[in-house]
């Protein structure tokens, strides 16, 4: 009886045929080994384009090795939360070192990007009264949003009614948000964007965001997924834009993607930072990042801070990488980073796209609706560090007969 009201009356049931029966639900692979390059699956081995860990850490004997040995004097994990139990040593270390790299003061660390995230709207627009001296009312705080901002944000003001405290700009417009802006005077306001947008690839123009956030008097949030420790340097890609990222009043970096492990943190002024752990919720009621993964990312943070050209060079193979997709003739995001989207358009068509590679033993992610817009279908390639000529070039092959077969 339960179970029936359970899919009929709330519909589950229809919600679950049709998005079967349309591709969007389907079975996650199940893998038998490492997600690296390479992974295996129902007995073959798939090449991997969609992982996100992108220079492959995870597989490197030397962090294997950090990481069991600290798995061995911290064990697997704190036993509490931040407040009660504690943290270990490597997450102080962890946040000191992010707080040298960024400019911050502060930095406190959370199980996930996606939890950092969410415990920074929430402790931006809360209220908690603890003593008649020691209390904080923000609720009347609202949120100006890149339209593009990852799902995560948009998931962390959701409770909040949009027209009154949440706003959303065109991406990367600037004029816009100086519009929306505009119509928020003397407002407690947070204007929340991204270095680096996933879906795309596309670079946010931080300077100028920062530039119209001082002028309006509001805060900004700086999402850094995407460009911790890829982009800044003035050989880069992008040294312009992301010169101006310290000046942001609040910075979130995943160490999912550059540093390919578990985790976020979130940085900025001191007094702020320490509030958040109370407030943000998302680090006092839940657990922490594994003290071995937090000693690992400090390990790898720091191979990369002194050793450069592991970057410079990852880069340089993805600018061949693109060059070589545009003299194929594919149709690719505008701006040059190191996520590569290939655009497909038509959404069935995606469906037909992903089902080829996977039979050619390939993962290749497909975004489509609701990804991104109606037949504006894509796939986003991200280069592994570790990936052979002989993959890429396998890649491109299986990419030219599948565009001859789909037509896209």
């Amino acid at each position: 009886m339960v179970e029936s009201i359970l899919r009929e009356e709330w519909g589950f049931r229809t919600f679950f045929e049709a998005g079967t029966q349309g591709g969007f639900l389907y079975d996650p692979p199940i893998m038998d080994s490492a997600a690296g390059p390479v992974y295996e699956y129902a007995g073959r081995s798939i090449t991997n384009f969609s992982g996100i860990n992108f220079l492959n850490w995870h597989q490197d004997p030397d962090i294997l090795i950090h990481f069991f040995d600290n798995s061995l004097r911290y064990g697997l994990v704190t036993g509490g939360s931040r407040m009660t139990q504690g943290i270990s040593r490597p997450h102080a270390q962890l946040e000191e070192l992010v707080c040298r790299l960024t400019g911050k003061e502060r930095g406190l660390t959370f199980a996930s990007g996606l939890l950092a995230n969410i415990g920074f709207v929430h402790a931006m627009s809360s209220a908690l009264r603890l003593d008649k001296h020691c209390r904080i009312d923000n609720r009347d705080a609202c949120f100006v949003l890149d339209r593009d901002s990852h799902w995560s944000l948009w998931k962390a003001v959701q409770h909040l009614p949009y027209g009154k405290q949440v706003f959303s700009f065109r991406h990367n417009d600037v004029g816009h948000l100086r519009q929306v802006l505009n119509k928020l005077p003397n407002r407690k306001a947070v204007v929340i964007i991204e270095s680096v947008y996933s879906s795309d690839g596309s670079v946010g123009p931080i300077a100028e965001i920062l530039d119209v956030c001082r002028e309006h008097g509001v805060l900004s949030f700086v999402d850094d997924a995407n460009g911790f420790l890829v982009y800044g340097p003035k050989n880069r890609p992008f040294a312009t834009e992301f010169a101006r990222l310290p000046d942001a009043t609040f910075i979130m970096t995943s160490f999912s993607k550059t540093v390919g492990l578990e985790g976020g943190i979130l940085l900025g002024p001191r007094d702020v930072i320490m509030a958040f752990e109370l407030l943000s919720g998302t680090s006092m009621f839940t657990a922490a990042i594994q003290p071995p993964t937090a000693a690992t990312i400090h390990r790898i943070i720091r191979l990369l801070h002194d050793n450069p050209s592991i970057m410079d060079q990852y880069l340089v193979r993805v600018a061949a990488f693109r060059q070589r997709l545009s003299g194929r003739g594919y149709r690719l995001n505008p701006t040059p980073s190191y996520i590569t989207s290939i655009m497909i358009g038509s959404d069935t068509k995606a469906i037909a796209v992903r089902k080829a590679f996977l039979a050619a033993n390939m993962n290749v992610p497909v975004f489509r609706y609701p990804a991104v817009k109606p037949n504006q279908a894509l796939m986003r390639v991200i280069l592994n560090r570790s990936h052979s000529d002989a993959q890429i070039d396998a890649f491109f092959e299986t990419l030219d007969r599948i565009r001859s077969e789909v037509k896209f």
